[in-house]
Parts: C-alpha cells; structure tokens; sequence
C-alpha cells in the first residue's frame, strides 16, 4: 500500500512541476502516474547499475554526479514517453530532478507516522 501511495504523490509532484515549469510537459495525470511508475523502475534497477560504474566520478564529485545521474534517468524516461512526457533539454532535466526530489521527501516527512520513524 506504501508503494501505491508513493507512486501517486510521486505522480502528483510531476503533474504539478510539469504544469508550473516551463521546459517539462506532461500530458495528462494518468501520463505522470506512467511516468511516476518508470522513474521508480528505473531508480530501482538502473540507478545502481550507474552508481557502481560511475562510482569514482561520484567520489572525486563529491556525490554531485548523482545529479547527472538523475538528470539522465529523466531524459531517458522522456524518449521512452516520447508522446505524453518531453523534457526540453539536460539543465531542465537537472532542474526537474532536484525539484522533484525535494518535492517528493517533504510528502514523505508528512505522511510518514510516528511508528515508522522507530521513536
């Protein structure tokens, strides 16, 4: 049920960005619950795949290559969602990604409960 709940705030948080950032569109909700549901597969399955390979440009970076790590997981799900989701270049994507990011960890803080901080 988490998972479900994570996947509509997420879905949620793009609309929104997508409405108010020019550069990203989003055709329409059901489009960004799409686009929530590739993000998340991707982040799952791919996003370890490149930390490991880009693991010393990540350490040298400081971390910050995880942004360009980001920002290339969402230009790739925009050329998989060609027809309901653009992003209009990589410093949108970039911008998109932070956006979202923060976006999405202040819905986690707020609907987590008290029992599943282990207080």
């Amino acid at each position: 049920m988490n998972f479900l709940i994570k996947i509509a705030s997420t879905a949620l948080a793009i609309f929104m960005i997508a409405s108010l950032m020019p550069g990203v569109e989003v055709r329409n909700l059901p489009m960004a619950l799409v686009v929530s549901l590739i993000l998340v597969l991707m982040n799952v399955y791919v996003k370890p795949i490149l930390i490991f390979l880009t693991f010393p440009i990540t350490v040298v970076t400081l971390g910050l290559f995880l942004l360009v790590i980001n920002a290339t997981i969402i230009l790739v799900t925009s050329y998989i969602l060609k027809d309901g989701f653009k992003v209009d270049g990589f410093w949108v994507a970039m911008l998109f990604s932070i956006v979202l990011s923060m976006i999405t960890s202040l819905i986690d803080q707020l609907t987590s409960r008290e029992d599943d901080k282990g207080w």
